[in-house]
């Protein structure tokens, strides 16, 4: 019949019918889990909470491991892969940062993917994926916990001996609408994997550790039966009680040896330098003997290797921002809300994010975690707000100069330049104005350009927008009800997130307005977040 329509086709002259392109892909099928419930209790703010997800965090780990994405779904979404491994690296990609996403909700708002992931052929059209490697994925997206990715068999085989993670086997499944029962395995990535495995390990260290105990009380059992006999006659049960502490001992020692490297992670260089001030003092006591003077200056030497220490640093380039009041927040988005009146005492802030060349200065005096590549002026990326402020008190103790990050009130008022517009330079986008995705003639790139390639703002500040994802002082708090209103950091104590501004070069125009604002685990570090710093006069 094909052939029939298709001889019809010519001799009418309507050109032939062309068939869908079939071929082998890998399929990830992700949705929320109580998408209702959380609808229910918050329909705006779940509504803009899934839209930034996805924005910020679900297209973007597609794209970065070359994948699709073919639509979403309103609670979920479909994505192609020519790669199973990169498949599968996405979807833990998208659960582990979810958990950083969720860290500081309540449990009831925390917004949890399910993952499958199907190795098939399928149709490819325009929009849109059909066939059974795409049921087969969203059947197992069906079936598997919150949080977690369950793969088919297909997938296993491919990628079993590729990736750190371990797997879970959980048989064959009999799935809705697919003839053949599917084999299903959970991924287990690596933290999950090694706590199962120390979980065991613990399980066989308390069995044998009971087997002993077992042991010793049958020995002193037998040993109060028969002593009356006299079939051991008056020997003491010294030889017994000995050996007991040494079985409660034993695994002791382990967490101690393996407790005492922790305090060696935090930086050494910032206590060093300032114990030579109190040294130096006593100098212009003794100015009147100008021969005694000399001596006297000796005990000031243990400043001299941080003097010319801070001599040797580069600096971050700094612009000073005079004091003032704006209207903070927008009504564009329910995290910006309700917009309200701050008023911001002189700061400096630096004109540039932190560039790799700065970085590596607090590397190589190792008090910061790691050596960043990539070119010198580039931003520095793929940093936590711990490792932001790791450099900032690195950069503080060697320059005796009060280094912090910026509040975010402080971020938000350098980065309008005086404007209350929509984007500092007015209400409407202007491509070339920021380093953000199509927002300019440069061709995307896994990197970001080097800093001050786009415009200055009015207050001479450089990528307040676009570029690098930027880390603030504060804590995230989902809208502004209750912030301090004199452009303070909004903190308390230990918090599991931290607010950051400015959005990046993968994400769209809308994440440049100087009002956007998100959020990230405090300890989790991502490869489009850098800083800038800020001065105290």
């Amino acid at each position: 019949m094909g052939e029939i329509r298709d001889l019809k086709s010519a001799k009418s002259g309507k050109p032939p019918r062309e068939s869908s392109p079939r071929r082998l892909a890998a399929i990830i099928a992700g949705d929320i889990a109580g998408y209702s419930r959380l609808m229910q209790i918050d329909e705006e703010g779940t509504h803009g909470r899934v839209k930034r997800i996805e924005r910020g965090l679900i297209e973007p780990s597609i794209t970065d491991h070359h994948g699709r994405l073919v639509k979403t779904t309103g609670d979920g979404f479909i994505a192609i892969f020519d790669s199973p491994v990169e498949a599968v690296r996405c979807g833990i990609i998208i659960q582990q940062q979810m958990v950083g996403r969720n860290a500081s909700l309540p449990r009831h708002h925390w917004i949890e993917y399910r993952i499958g992931v199907n190795l098939g052929d399928v149709i490819i059209e325009a929009d849109d994926v059909y066939g059974d490697g795409v049921n087969i994925a969203s059947r197992l997206e069906g079936i598997a916990d919150p949080g977690q990715v369950y793969i088919s068999g297909g997938i296993y085989e491919q990628i079993k001996h590729k990736l750190v993670c371990g797997y879970e086997s959980l048989g064959d499944r009999k799935v809705k609408n697919i003839t053949d029962p599917v084999s299903v395995y959970r991924v287990l990535p690596d933290p999950t994997a090694f706590n199962r495995t120390r979980k065991r390990r613990e399980h066989i260290l308390i069995f044998l550790l009971s087997f002993v105990l077992l042991v010793i009380a049958s020995g002193a059992f037998w040993y109060v039966l028969w002593q009356p006999h006299g079939k051991l006659g008056h020997q003491a049960p010294a030889p017994v009680s000995p050996e007991m502490p040494k079985v409660f001992s034993s695994p002791v020692p382990p967490t101690a040896k393996q407790a005492a490297p922790l305090p060696q992670s935090l930086p050494p260089a910032a206590p060093a330098t300032p114990q030579a001030a109190p040294q130096a003092q006593p100098v212009p006591s003794v100015a009147p003997v100008a021969k005694q003077a000399a001596p006297q200056a000796q005990p000031a030497s243990p400043a001299t290797p941080a003097t010319q220490l801070a001599s040797l640093i580069r600096e971050p380039e700094m612009n000073t921002i005079h004091g003032g009041s704006f209207t903070m927040g927008s009504n564009d988005d329910v995290a910006e809300k309700p917009p309200h009146q701050v008023s911001i005492k002189p700061f400096a802030i630096s004109r540039y994010p932190i560039s790799v060349r700065e970085w590596n200065q607090c590397s190589a005096a190792k008090a910061c975690a790691f050596v960043a590549t990539g070119k010198d002026e580039a931003p520095i990326t793929n940093v936590s707000w711990s490792d932001a402020k790791q450099f900032v008190a690195w950069l503080a103790g060697a320059t005796r100069k009060p280094y912090r990050l910026p509040s975010e009130a402080e971020w938000e008022y350098a980065a309008r330049g005086g404007t209350q517009t929509k984007y500092w330079w007015g209400d409407q986008f202007q491509p070339g104005m920021a380093n953000c995705k199509n927002c300019t003639d440069i061709a995307a790139a896994d990197q970001p350009v080097t800093v001050g390639s786009s415009k200055p703002n009015p207050f001479g500040l450089y990528d307040m927008g676009g570029g690098v994802d930027q880390w603030v002082e504060d804590c995230w708090h989902k809208n502004y009800q209750g912030a301090p209103a004199n452009g303070s950091a909004w903190v308390e104590g230990e918090c599991a997130s931290h607010v950051i501004r400015s959005g990046s070069w993968k994400n769209d125009a809308q994440y440049v307005r100087p009002s956007n604002r998100d959020n990230y685990d405090t300890n989790v570090r991502y490869p489009t977040h850098g800083f800038r710093v800020a001065l105290s006069p």
